[in-house]
């Protein structure tokens, strides 16, 4: 599906090829200090973990020389603070960043970046947003009303009674993911499910601020991460492109993800050099 690149492909669908790239723009004397390279911490969907994150980003970022850091979740209600703990260590550390991941991932780090926009500079590289699922208050979105359906589930029957449900209406590399993922959680599963559905993702107006270069991935038919979501960041951020896959894809081969986003923050203006 990729060429030389691993970016170039036949079906590339992008609303922006290169919006907000900024013309003319160098590197400071203190980032051209910095050898350690660019360093992505990148984040997981609600009930997911870090090996599913490495399986969509990993290979991507290491053809640019970026190295991946994919944080495992904190089980349980501080399932978000584990994950705004994890950015503030990568930021602690010199160097380079990008920040991401998918779903409630996506929606911590991007609320993460607009807050440390300004101290971090030039350092902040930009932000991988893969299927987000709500802009704001979380209300009725599909993610959320699927998280709490089921804790809902686990806190009746345990995990595996979740799993045999959850599994029963999904496509089989879906089931072998919440398989493997959720059992990891434990007794944490529920709570940390609650938490991600009550976490506010970006409001618009917060986007907007974002100046960034931002790549953002959706699939065109996925209910529970709705394209139109994707549509409303990417015209929120004033420096982004979007790129969109499917779910059969997806499924196939969770790198199209990965590859989606990275090329969306290349068109963005995206500068994967150390």
């Amino acid at each position: 599906m990729f060429s030389v690149t691993l970016l170039k492909r036949s079906h590339v669908s992008l609303d922006s090829a290169d919006r907000g790239a900024a013309p003319g723009s160098t590197r400071s004397a203190d980032e051209r200090s910095i050898r350690r390279g660019v360093r992505a911490v990148l984040l997981p969907g609600s009930g997911s973990d870090e090996r599913f994150v490495r399986n969509v980003f990993s290979a991507v970022l290491r053809a640019f020389g970026i190295t991946p850091v994919t944080p495992v979740p904190r089980p349980g209600p501080g399932v978000v603070d584990g994950y705004r703990a994890a950015l503030d260590a990568a930021a602690a550390e010199p160097g380079a960043l990008l920040v991401g991941g998918i779903s409630l991932g996506a929606h911590v780090a991007t609320a993460w970046a607009v807050r440390h926009r300004a101290e971090l500079g030039e350092r902040l590289r930009g932000v991988l947003v893969a299927l987000p699922a709500w802009t704001g208050a979380a209300d009725g979105a599909p993610a959320a009303l699927a998280a709490r359906a089921t804790a809902s589930l686990v806190r009746v029957g345990g995990v595996e009674a979740a799993l045999a449900e959850a599994a029963a209406g999904a496509p089989a590399w879906l089931a072998a993911e919440l398989r493997r993922a959720w059992p990891r959680y434990g007794a944490g599963l529920a709570p940390a499910l609650e938490a991600a559905a009550a976490e506010p993702a970006p409001t618009a107006s917060e986007l907007a601020r974002l100046d960034v270069p931002v790549g953002v991935a959706a699939l065109t038919d996925d209910p529970v991460h709705p394209l139109p979501v994707a549509r409303t960041w990417y015209a929120a951020l004033p420096r982004a492109a979007l790129d969109t896959e499917t779910l059969a894809a997806f499924g196939a081969d969770p790198g199209v993800v990965g590859r989606a986003a990275v090329l969306g923050w290349l068109r963005a203006g995206g500068n994967p050099a150390g």
